[in-house]
């Protein structure tokens, strides 16, 4: 991993470089991701059992990178259609489901502008997405567009309310003013990759769950936040008090968004 950053600073596109595709592929079936993928399709899983929903799904896996998460739903049978900006990647993924004999439809493209027609996915899933996209008040629009009446759309990107995160390496960074962020955004796409972990598209947006319920709330979606869509069978006691506790009271809850490092939430589109 040295040598990838010490040649990343010398280049911009970090992401067509062939040790760094070789090293986030490899990090797509680390323990820590793939426990992390699945916990993702459990809660997708759980959430659409609690509505009767358990038929063949078309499923859209937006930044689908190797795609890990795209094989995990088509290997239960599911239509799966997986898309990223990454080329190097999505070869990587048609490879790796091709050993698996899986059909798995997989495209070149932006989130800004997905290739899928109106309400045409049951399930959209956007995962550390939309942080890393100017543009992210149209990706809410598509992610949208493409569902169907009752659709639903799992998103897990950036927190502002907590001081804790993984996209700089720089202390409290979720908690700069935006002045300051964009100076480190523009050091990290120039020269000084590392503080966003050489990522070709660095971290710009930051959010809050209580925004992003705003804007689906706007169109025609109803929000429901980590606390919310948690399977709390699999905890103690101890822990059901708890989190039974921060889903009644407001204020716990927000609280609870500040220590949390990420933000997951789960949407449903209005019948």
């Amino acid at each position: 991993m040295k040598e990838i950053e010490k040649n990343a600073k010398n280049i911009l596109d970090h992401g067509t470089y062939q040790e760094f595709v070789d090293y986030y592929a490899d990090k797509s079936l680390s323990d820590a991701s793939l426990q992390r993928m699945e916990g993702i399709v459990n809660c997708i899983k759980r959430n659409l059992k609690k509505r009767g929903i358990s038929e063949r799904l078309n499923v859209a896996d937006i930044g689908c990178g190797a795609g890990v998460m795209s094989m995990m739903w088509a290997k239960e049978g599911h239509r799966v259609y997986g898309l990223d900006v990454n080329a190097a990647l999505l070869d990587i993924a048609k490879q790796r489901a091709s050993q698996e004999n899986l059909n798995i439809d997989f495209c070149l493209g932006s989130a800004t502008e997905l290739p899928w027609e109106k309400e045409s996915m049951d399930v959209c899933i956007a995962p550390e997405l939309l942080e890393h996209v100017a543009d992210w008040e149209t990706c809410l629009r598509e992610f949208v567009r493409i569902l169907k009446p009752s659709g639903v759309l799992f998103v897990s990107t950036t927190n502002k309310l907590c001081p804790i995160q993984e996209e700089f390496t720089l202390p409290l960074y979720s908690w700069y003013p935006s002045l300051l962020k964009h100076r480190f955004e523009n050091l990290a796409r120039t020269t000084r990759p590392e503080i966003a972990g050489y990522a070709t598209y660095p971290a710009v947006n930051w959010f809050s769950f209580y925004q992003l319920r705003q804007e689906f709330l706007k169109m025609g979606m109803d929000s429901f936040d980590r606390f919310d869509i948690m399977d709390i069978e699999q905890k103690s006691t101890y822990q059901k008090y708890i989190i039974h506790a921060v889903i009644s009271n407001s204020i716990l809850r927000w609280l609870g968004h500040v220590a949390s490092s990420g933000l997951s939430m789960l949407a449903i589109k209005k019948p």
